[in-house]
């Protein structure tokens, strides 16, 4: 049974009623960011109960040193984790010296929180019975600004109903944070200055180990029925805290209330010399606008973002809300602002993970950030990997390869392989194949060539050369064979010729060689630069070319489909709807071992490469290969739903294809895989965009044009999105009875719709 509590809304994550067996899930559901920071939903005030606090820094990272069992060389010395960083939020709130906490609380009533995904904030109101007998009613409103991304701001209210009270508010900094994913449960922080200045506070901390320093600070105002309050206080200081204390003589019927201004200041953008005088310029700019006027900027420059990729849903709201939570939380993680950042699983909602960079940037995410936003942003996602290209050498030279042949790794934060589960972080080089296919993607989508002569180029080639040299020659089969590997299908290790490993490994070398053809012919001082560089001949191309050519595949010519690896068919082939519901999900009920021999896949494997390479198969190919392996698919990855969902539209399979979107976009707010209180699934939630715009929509790009074959789930009355294809944006707005296309700017734009030629002028709808 999924969960079912968050209330059906456009635009907003409702929770209605206090339940704190699941506090931590809608920790995790109303998370708030802004791309350079991000906070779980904790609550302000203390919390006795069962929580997971959080909050987090772009790009700010402790190497936890490695803790298995049984040590193998190569091995990555630690896994990197995104820090739980200082809190900020805290504001310990007391009401005739009883402590407001919802867990000890007599009685709680009218419980309310909700996360306003159209103006981004946070916001809260309940009543309360005390232990001392006194009712208040309480309201909070929180957000992290997007317009000054080192800023949050909170405004919290408490209100007595039934008595006069005295109200004291004790807001607070602490820096005595841990993770709860710690290996060896050590500090990851040192905190170098407590300090307080007239109302002001400020910590100053470092990492340690990776020595990024932090300053969080804070200023704190008070208000009585609306009017200010002033209140001089001395700082409160500890060791690894800061906090002020301010009481309020609060009639029956009044109003108290505190407004926060807090964040960080890294000195990834300030000299650490100056952290505390650039924490005090964010305050000057903060108080002097006030928290109204920077929570109607915040709401402004929602606006901008949602009037670009918004996806509107008509004649089904819990549909409407899946689509905007997730195109929400791909904005609060990342914004395109700063090439050093990239995209975590689980963004700024959760530890799992550590918060690194996997394969799903390139794979699920650059398709969402190519057409929603300009095409720098997704060109800033390539670069970040091209600007850890050398330690990707390294991660490959760790492991016996040479001559410059490149793994990118599983996990990184730096370009470093952080990841250390033996059968993932050394088997699972599929990823690799990722990297030149965001490139590829990105080219056919922006037609920015520009990028490979510039960067990519040098990515392909220390691609291929690995794929030379981790591929061998089988005797036996007088072909190329790629051997223990771990396909897209975590729930098989160590297995050979995963097809579509050997599938994507061909493809990069073959992408590889045309490209540098077409860099040779058009780019001579490119060319020349990078082959000075790479020292590459005629004499390995060929090699190259060889290992490609004669590339093995396993194939059953019984069932007419590619198997996902050799051996497949050795399984015992029983379909996921013959188990029995309380078996599932299996990777929490059954051992490792019995996944291992069974014939479930995680998520889109052979199917993967199908849909990364749909124009290299036929229609009835895809079919035959949906049929085979779908039916075998348990979908226990959150990448899986959204492929499934592409390829089923594709089939002319609505039905199916609308119940794995709902899937896909209520993932988290349905907690399918009964793990939400970890942290929402941030990288898969591209893929739901995906399924919309690839799947129901028909986007693909084809003959350097946009190609449309709109379809339309009959649970649904229209849908509409945009598109910024090439500086062109371009919205589809599909109903019942017809599409309509309408073009912003000045050039016209030629499509396809149904494979027929369709030009689309600038501010004249056209309908098919």
């Amino acid at each position: 049974m999924n969960q079912d509590y968050i209330k059906p809304d456009e635009w907003s994550i409702i929770e209605e009623e206090f339940d704190p067996g699941r506090v931590k899930s809608s920790e995790s559901l109303l998370s708030i960011g802004n791309g350079a920071m991000g906070q779980r939903a904790n609550f302000e005030e203390q919390y006795s109960g069962p929580s997971f606090q959080g909050s987090y820094i772009g790009g700010v990272y402790y190497p936890d040193k490695t803790k298995v069992g049984w040590w193998k060389n190569g091995y990555p010395e630690y896994f990197a984790k995104v820090l739980n960083a200082p809190n900020w939020i805290g504001i310990n709130v007391f009401v005739n010296d009883e402590a407001l906490d919802l867990n000890t609380c007599e009685k709680v009533k009218n419980f309310r929180r909700e996360l306003n995904m159209k103006e981004g904030f946070l916001a809260r109101s309940f009543e309360a019975t005390l232990p001392n007998g006194v009712e208040v009613e309480v309201k909070a409103v929180r957000f992290l600004s997007i317009v000054n991304d080192e800023l949050g701001a909170i405004k919290f209210e408490v209100r007595p109903v039934n008595m006069d009270a005295t109200v004291r508010f004790d807001p607070y900094l602490d820096g005595s944070i841990t993770n709860t994913d710690a290996n060896w449960e050590e500090r990851f922080w040192e905190t170098l200055e407590v300090k307080t200045k007239e109302d002001r506070a400020f910590i100053v901390s470092k990492t340690l180990k990776t020595e990024f320093h932090v300053g969080t600070y804070m200023q704190s105002e008070i208000f009585l029925n609306g009017k200010k309050e002033t209140q001089s206080q001395e700082g409160i200081t500890g060791e690894d805290r800061v906090s002020f204390s301010y009481s309020i003589d609060t009639k029956k019927a009044e109003t108290a209330a505190i407004i926060k201004y807090a964040g960080y200041v890294t000195d990834m953008n300030h000299n650490r010399a100056d952290l505390i005088s650039a924490s005090s310029s964010v305050l000057n700019k903060a108080v002097d606008k006030g928290f109204d006027q920077l929570k109607k900027e915040q709401k402004e420059a929602w606006a901008a973002i949602w009037e670009m990729a918004d996806i509107t849903i008509s004649g089904d709201v819990k549909a409407q809300q899946g689509i905007r939570f997730n195109i929400f939380q791909l904005n609060q993680t990342y914004l395109g602002k700063d090439e050093r950042l990239n995209i975590g699983p689980k963004g700024f909602t959760g530890e799992k993970y550590g918060g690194s960079t996997y394969w799903d940037t390139e794979a699920y995410c650059i398709p969402f950030y190519m057409a929603t936003k300009d095409q720098k942003v997704a060109r800033k996602l390539l670069s970040y990997r091209y600007n850890h290209l050398e330690k990707a050498q390294q991660n490959a030279s760790k492991l016996g390869f040479s001559n410059g042949a490149a793994l990118y790794p599983m996990v990184t934060m730096n370009g470093e392989e952080s990841h250390n589960e033996w059968e993932i972080t050394f088997e699972e080089i599929h990823r690799n194949g990722a990297m030149v296919f965001a490139i590829y993607n990105y080219v056919r989508f922006t037609g920015d060539f520009s990028y490979i002569p510039e960067k990519g180029l040098e990515v392909m080639i220390a691609i291929a050369r690995f794929w030379h040299q981790r591929a061998n020659f089988s005797k036996k089969k007088n072909k190329y064979v790629i051997l223990g590997v771990t396909g897209p299908n975590e729930y098989e290790n160590n297995v050979h010729n995963n097809w579509y490993t050997n599938y994507i490994a061909k493809w990069c070398i073959e992408y590889c060689l045309e490209m540098i053809d077409k860099v040779k012919d058009g780019y001579q001082e490119d060319y020349l630069r990078v082959m000075g560089l790479t020292s590459l001949n005629e004499g390995e191309l060929s090699k190259w070319k060889e290992v490609a050519e004669e590339m093995y595949f396993p194939y059953s010519e019984e069932h007419g489909v590619y198997l996902q690896q050799d051996g497949f068919l050795d399984k015992e082939i029983i379909p996921v709807s013959d188990l029995d519901k309380k078996q599932r999900p299996i990777n929490q009920k059954w051992s490792w071992d019995r996944i291992l021999r069974s014939c479930y896949i995680k998520q889109a494997d052979v199917l993967q490469g199908f849909y990364f390479f749909e124009d290299h198969f036929s229609k009835e190919n895809l079919e035959k290969h949906f049929d085979f392996y779908e039916p075998l698919t348990v979908h226990e990855s959150s990448l899986s739903p959204c492929v499934h969902s592409i390829q089923a539209a594709l089939l002319g399979r609505m039905e199916q294809a609308y119940e794995f979107y709902v899937r896909t976009s209520r993932l988290d707010l349905d907690d399918y895989n009964k793990e939400v209180e970890e942290g929402c699934h941030i990288t898969s939630m591209a893929g739901t965009w995906m399924s919309i715009v690839e799947g129901f929509g028909g986007m693909r790009v084809e003959n350097n044009q946009l190609s449309f074959k709109p379809q339309i789930p009959e649970q649904w009355k229209a849908y509409s999105f945009k598109v910024n294809f090439r500086d062109r944006i371009l919205k589809v707005q599909v109903s019942v009875e017809k599409t309509e296309f309408s073009l912003e700017g000045n050039d016209s734009l030629d499509i396809l719709v149904n494979g027929k030629s369709l030009e689309v002028l600038p501010n004249t709808p056209v309908s098919v």
